[in-house]
Order: structure tokens, then C-alpha cells, then sequence
């Protein structure tokens, strides 16, 4: 395994189509970020137009990413795999798996190509540590677990954490096998590792759902919200760990968390870990 401190670049030509919109850059403008351009914050404000609480879900599911990334680590997981990574916001998924194990091992993955250009971010690795980053979709699950930097990286007769946060609801019935790509990555992966996923829903508030996912879809990014049985289907032969799936507001809370205000319609997500066999 190299040492994660070398930026990778997948091809020679990126084409960064900032004249669209992107829901990695959009994610960003939720978040505060400032790496997103009019196109993506023309279709942001229409998202939240339909659905006024889109920028509280964004920012529960990065919690939630937060928390579950922490408590891992405090388990002993020291090798992380986050696919659909975004725009890097501080603090990302290496800075929290790496101030409970300084040694731990990250890989983050993402189709838009502007991400690429903050790998540089991405791979401010902690020195016991190591991050790398490479660009991939996760509808072609066999090429990412090819991956030279994927197998350079990771150690796969270790358990791995393979983070799908915010992820799956781009991933359409209409256009792909779902369950099928995330069983792919959950076979490749060693006994003793953790599934993590948070996945829009309409169960808490279908009106509002409908219109958001329209809207991103009338944006060119088609979107599909799924209800908490169809989500628990990406963990199975897993077992969850406690407290299962759950609203993400309610998925172990951190007390000193503000969004502890907010409500699972708002949020308008499930989330749950799981570990193989």
C-alpha cells in the first residue's frame, strides 16, 4: 500500500460542465461551501422552493456522517471507503476518523470531476494516516473495486467501512440495478466490515418528497426517495447495529448537535450501520 500523499488524476482532460448542475456541488452550496457555480444554485433554490427543508436534510445527513464515521473508529474500524464523497467540507470523513485513529486509512470516490481538482483537500492526510481519492461512479462497481488506488490503499483482508451516504437516492430504479451494485461492493468487502447508509424517504412527508425529487429530476438529476423497507434491503445478511435503521436525527444524536430541534420530516432521511458476518 502506497502512503496516500499523492493527489491522483484520472485523466488528462476534465470536463468540468459548470454549466450544469451537479448534486456534489449542489451538497456544497447546501453546506455552505463556495465551490458551486449559478447553475448549481439556480437548481438549489428551486429544490428548496419545493422543499423548504432541503438544507436541514443536507446538513443532517452530514451530521450523520459525522457520528457514524466517529463511532467506528472508537470500534476499531481504521479503514474507511466514502463513495459520492462531494465537495471536501471541513470537517470531512478522514479528519473524523483520524482524530480517534490517527493511522486511519481513507479512499474517497466521486464521478464529478471538479472534486477532483480539491483531491488536494481530500489528501491532507494525518501523517500515521493516508487519504487518497479517485474519480469513479458507482454504477460500475466492478471498475471501482479494480481500482489501483482502491487496492493500493486498503487493505482487503481487513474490515473496511464503506460509507454511502446521501448517495443512493441518485441511484434510479429507472436506470440501474440499486441493490445489485450495493451487494457487488458488500461481497468484495472482508468479514468483519460496516456498511453505512443514509437514503432520502418519502415516508415522512410524501407531498414534499414528490416535488423535490421533481424538481432535481426537471434539473437533470434524476432523483428516487425510498421508503424504510426498501432501505433496509441494502443491509441484508448484515447485522445492524444499534439503533438500527433510524430517522438519521435519531441515529445515535450528539446532544450538543443544534439539529436536534429539527423533525424527521424535515431531515426526511433514514440511516443505519451494518456489519458482515
Amino acid at each position: 500500500m502506497d502512503d496516500g500523499n499523492t493527489v491522483r488524476d484520472d485523466s488528462d482532460v476534465v470536463d468540468l460542465q459548470l454549466d450544469r448542475p451537479h448534486s456534489a456541488r449542489m451538497y456544497d452550496y447546501f453546506l455552505g461551501g463556495i465551490t458551486n457555480f449559478p447553475a448549481d444554485r439556480e437548481a438549489v433554490a428551486q429544490a428548496i422552493a419545493a422543499f423548504p427543508s432541503a438544507l436541514i436534510a443536507a446538513r443532517s445527513n452530514r451530521a450523520f456522517m459525522r457520528r457514524s464515521t466517529r463511532h467506528l473508529a472508537q470500534l476499531g474500524i481504521d479503514q474507511f471507503w466514502d463513495i459520492g464523497t462531494g465537495i471536501p467540507t471541513s470537517p470531512n470523513l478522514h479528519e473524523v476518523a483520524q482524530s480517534v485513529i490517527h493511522r486511519a486509512r481513507v479512499v474517497y470516490t466521486d464521478n464529478d470531476p471538479i472534486v477532483l481538482t480539491h483531491a488536494r483537500a481530500l489528501l491532507h492526510s494525518h501523517p500515521e494516516g493516508a487519504t487518497a481519492y479517485m474519480q469513479a461512479d458507482v454504477t460500475d462497481p466492478e471498475a471501482l473495486l479494480a481500482h489501483p488506488t482502491l487496492r493500493s490503499t486498503l487493505d482487503f483482508d481487513r474490515p473496511v467501512a464503506l460509507s454511502l451516504n446521501a448517495l443512493l437516492h441518485f441511484v434510479t430504479d429507472e436506470h440501474h440495478d440499486v441493490h445489485g451494485i450495493v451487494k457487488t461492493l458488500k461481497d468484495a468487502l472482508p468479514s468483519g466490515s460496516v456498511l453505512v447508509v443514509s437514503h432520502a424517504t418519502p415516508d415522512f412527508d410524501p407531498e414534499a418528497i414528490s416535488r423535490v425529487t421533481a424538481t432535481y429530476r426537471q434539473a437533470g438529476t434524476p432523483v428516487q426517495a425510498r421508503a424504510r423497507d426498501e432501505i433496509a434491503r441494502f443491509f441484508d445478511g448484515w447485522t445492524l447495529l444499534e439503533p438500527g435503521i433510524q430517522p438519521i436525527l435519531r441515529w445515535r444524536p450528539d446532544p450538543e448537535e443544534a439539529h436536534l430541534t429539527f423533525t424527521d420530516a424535515e431531515a426526511a432521511c433514514y440511516g443505519g450501520v451494518a456489519r458482515k458476518p
